[in-house]
C-alpha cells in the first residue's frame, strides 16, 4: 500500500518544532505613559531638592564652630545613616509578605519579593554611603579611617547581613532562592535597632545623637534648613531608585516566568501536530532522505 505524503514529511517534522512564542506578562507590558511621566516629574524635582539642598549645605549654612567646614559632610552623612535604617525595614516588611502570600497567592508573593528585592539594594547603597562619608569625617576629626565602636561595627554588620542577602538571590541555586531571602532579611533587620541604639546603650567614640540626645545637644536654626533640605532630596532620591528598582525586577520575573513556560510548553509548527501519527511508517523513499 503505497505511503500518503503525509507519513513522508514525518522524517523532516522534528526538524520543523519551533519554542513557544513569548507571552509577556503582566510586569512585561510597556509603562503606561502616565506612569512615566510621574516618574520624570519626580525626577525633576528630586534633581532641583539635590542642588538646592547642595547649594545650603555647602555655599550658605555656616561653618560648624568646632569643626569647621569638615563639618558640613554632616548634612550627606546623617541623612544617608537615617534612611539607611528605613529601607531595610521596607525590605522585612516586603519579605514577611512573600512568606504569607507564596502559597496562598503567588501572584501577590512575587510583588512582595520585587519590593523586597529593591529595598534591599537602596539599604546597601545607603548604608555604603553612610560607612564611607563616616569614615572620611573620622580621619578629619578622630585621625583614623576605622575604629571598632559599637555604633560602627553594628552598621558594618548591616551591611554585611544585606550583602550576604543580595549574594543569596544571586547566587543560589536551590531553587528556595526567595524564601532563604526572606528569612534571612528578618534575621538582618534585628540589627537595625542595635545600630539606632548603639550610642545610647554603650559609650563610643561616635559623637552622641544631635536629636533626642543629652540636654545640650541640637542643632544651631541657620543649618536646619541645609540639613532638612537634604534628608528630604536624598529620601526622595532614595525612592524613585526604589521605585526604578521595583520595575526592573518584575520585567525580570516575568521574563524568567516566560523562559520556563516556553521549556514546559514547547510548541509545535502548526499543523505538523495534526499530521503527525506514531504508528505510521515512513516510505522507503523518506527513509533514503538522511
Amino acid at each position: 500500500m503505497p505511503h500518503s505524503r503525509s507519513s513522508a514529511k514525518l522524517v523532516h517534522m522534528p526538524l520543523e518544532l519551533k519554542p513557544a512564542a513569548a507571552v509577556p506578562g503582566p510586569a512585561a507590558r510597556p509603562i503606561p505613559r502616565p506612569m512615566l511621566v510621574c516618574g520624570a516629574l519626580w525626577l525633576a524635582a528630586t534633581l532641583a531638592v539635590l542642588v538646592y539642598g547642595f547649594r545650603w549645605a555647602i555655599f550658605i549654612s555656616p561653618a560648624d564652630a568646632e569643626q569647621g567646614n569638615v563639618g558640613r559632610i554632616f548634612f550627606y552623612h546623617v541623612p544617608h545613616s537615617m534612611l539607611s535604617l528605613i529601607f531595610p525595614y521596607l525590605n522585612v516588611l516586603a519579605s514577611i509578605a512573600f512568606l504569607y502570600w507564596r502559597r496562598r497567592n503567588p501572584a501577590k508573593a512575587l510583588v512582595a519579593d520585587a519590593w523586597a528585592v529593591a529595598a534591599a539594594d537602596i539599604a546597601v547603597v545607603y548604608i555604603t554611603i553612610s560607612l564611607v562619608t563616616g569614615s572620611l569625617w573620622g580621619r578629619a576629626a578622630w585621625g583614623i579611617w576605622w575604629t571598632w565602636d559599637a555604633r560602627l561595627t553594628s552598621q558594618l554588620l548591616l551591611w554585611l547581613l544585606y550583602v550576604a542577602y543580595l549574594l543569596v538571590r544571586r547566587l543560589s541555586s536551590t531553587g528556595q532562592t526567595a524564601t532563604v531571602g526572606a528569612v534571612l532579611s528578618i534575621f538582618a533587620a534585628i540589627d537595625v535597632p542595635i545600630v539606632f541604639m548603639s550610642i545610647r546603650w554603650w559609650r563610643t567614640q561616635h559623637p552622641a545623637p544631635v536629636f533626642g540626645g543629652a540636654p545640650g545637644s541640637g542643632m544651631d536654626p541657620s543649618m536646619k534648613p541645609a540639613f532638612y533640605w537634604n534628608i528630604l532630596a536624598w529620601f526622595m532620591w532614595g525612592m524613585f531608585i526604589l521605585v526604578f528598582r521595583f520595575v526592573l525586577e518584575r520585567r525580570r520575573q516575568a521574563l524568567e516566568s516566560t523562559a520556563i513556560e516556553s521549556a514546559l510548553n514547547p510548541a509545535v509548527d502548526d499543523g505538523a501536530s495534526s499530521r503527525f501519527n506514531p504508528r505510521q511508517t515512513p516510505s522507503p523513499e523518506a527513509g533514503r532522505a538522511f
